[in-house]
């Protein structure tokens, strides 16, 4: 019974001493919890921030397709170029740049419009002071002035300068629309240069498979002497140069994949693993006009901002010849002056006044003059531009309309070329069926047809292009 009594003490003991550790063990695992509870809410409030960025971001992007006329871009019935184009207008740092120097003229304009306002300004003056003057004073004194100042502006020069500032914020959004129809027609032009190359890679493949099929072909023809080694070196030599050419088109797909991926702002490490379409399933469904009328160059965005600059130059040739005008100015102040700050501010402390102005320059050293002659010769040399950006425009949609129409007629002639080339290659087949031809003779004119292949693969993207010049060229205006 002792041993029993002696053995439950024991346990006893070392359960009052586990208890701590258990204790102890809890807090620890409830502030792990705490802990990780904390971090899960930080990550799902940094996931929640990024998400609501990306909406915001997406949100502007959307608002900023008006200015590209998406649904000209959509005639070409390929999602991956939708897709590009609309990273770009989220991502691409020209038109990121844009956009900011849109808000840069707008606070620029609206601190302008400070000058056409009353100024205040107040302060807080404490002074110690020791003066017999007016009796003996040792102390204190609290001041609080208030200044009033306003330029009346009767001959509405700082109004000018104002409306002159809201044409550069106004000529900005033209800018800032110029950089998204720029970057949409650059991303369009790009991808479209990739996908006519991965067509033109596989054609080349076929041809440098064949040349080196000719190659062996007439290896074995010189060794039994029916083809003489100049022609055997000829065919290597062609079988070199195609190899040679795939190489210099896969660069320029991998320098064309680099292009893509800085205009739609990711990185170029990604660019080999892009999606496109095939050649085949790009087919362009809009109505390019044969004519267009010659009033569309006012909806360009370069002519929209010579507009807005030319009426901007003359407004600051107004405001220049206003600076020869008096300026009235009006002014007050007020002054809260006591010994101790309870009283500072009671009638009994305050002064105040109103006052009044006119001040005119006599004499500027010909400053203003010379301002005003040059803010004449600018109107000048901006109306020359003005002038300038007219003819531009008609040349470019000229040109755009001229390139359409030999570039389709070219790839109308190569068509032509192809079906004679078809028909060409299967007389071929045949008669190598018979026996009549040889296989070195039968791949020399399939490669002919793959030749013609490739020749209306660029043609076909050399229209492209030239829809998206003239798309450009008429300010998405088609």
């Amino acid at each position: 019974m002792k041993k029993v009594i002696a053995g439950l003490i024991v346990l006893s003991f070392g359960f009052m001493n586990t208890l701590p550790a258990i204790a102890a063990n809890k807090v620890e695992k409830a502030q792990i919890e705490a802990v990780t509870t904390e971090k899960q809410t930080r990550a799902e409030k940094r996931a929640q921030k990024r998400a609501e960025k990306e909406a915001k971001k997406i949100k502007q992007a959307k608002n900023k397709l008006e200015y590209i006329n998406m649904p000209w871009f959509e005639q070409f019935n390929d999602d991956y170029l939708n897709s590009y184009i609309l990273k770009a207008v989220i991502n691409n740092k020209d038109a990121q740049m844009a956009t900011i120097a849109v808000d840069e003229y707008y606070q620029a304009a609206r601190a302008q419009l400070a000058g056409e306002l009353p100024t205040v300004n107040a302060g807080f003056l404490p002074a110690y002071t020791q003066s017999d003057m007016l009796g003996p004073y040792d102390g204190w004194f609290f001041g609080l002035p208030i200044l009033v100042n306003y330029e009346a502006d009767l001959f509405l020069k700082n109004h000018d300068k104002t409306k002159s500032s809201k044409k550069l914020y106004e000529a900005s959004i033209i800018d800032e629309r110029a950089a998204y129809i720029s970057v949409a027609s650059t991303v369009a032009s790009v991808y479209l240069n990739i996908v006519k190359l991965d067509e033109v890679i596989d054609i080349q493949e076929e041809i440098v498979a064949l040349r080196k099929e000719i190659f062996e072909l007439m290896q074995i023809s010189n060794e039994e002497g029916i083809v003489s080694t100049s022609d055997l070196v000829k065919a290597h030599k062609s079988y070199v140069a195609g190899q040679s050419e795939l190489t210099d088109l896969k660069k320029n797909r991998s320098m064309l994949l680099n292009q893509l991926a800085v205009l739609i702002g990711e990185s170029s490490d990604k660019a080999e693993t892009f999606e496109r379409a095939k050649y085949s399933d790009i087919k362009f469904a809009g109505i390019i006009p044969e004519e267009i009328p010659s009033v569309v160059i006012t909806k360009r965005p370069d002519f929209m901002k010579a507009e807005k600059m030319v009426e901007k130059s003359g407004i600051d040739v107004r405001v220049a010849r206003k600076e020869f005008l008096p300026s009235i100015n009006i002014g007050g102040f007020g002054l809260f002056n006591a010994s101790d700050l309870g009283s500072l501010f009671t009638t009994n402390n305050l002064i105040w006044g109103l006052s009044g102005g006119v001040m005119a320059n006599l004499f500027t050293g010909g400053r203003k003059i010379a301002n005003l002659k040059m803010k004449k010769a600018g109107y000048e040399r901006i109306l020359k531009n003005y002038e300038k950006t007219n003819l531009v425009a008609i040349q470019e949609i000229n040109d755009s309309m001229v390139s359409i129409k030999n570039d389709r007629k070219k790839f109308d002639d190569n068509t032509k070329i192809l079906k004679l080339e078809i028909q060409d290659y299967k007389l071929a087949e045949l008669k190598y069926e018979t026996g009549v031809m040889s296989k070195l003779d039968l791949n020399q004119m399939k490669e002919n047809l793959l030749d013609v292949n490739k020749l209306i693969v660029d043609n076909n993207c050399e229209l492209w292009v030239d829809y998206i010049s003239l798309y450009k060229a008429t300010g998405t205006n088609l």
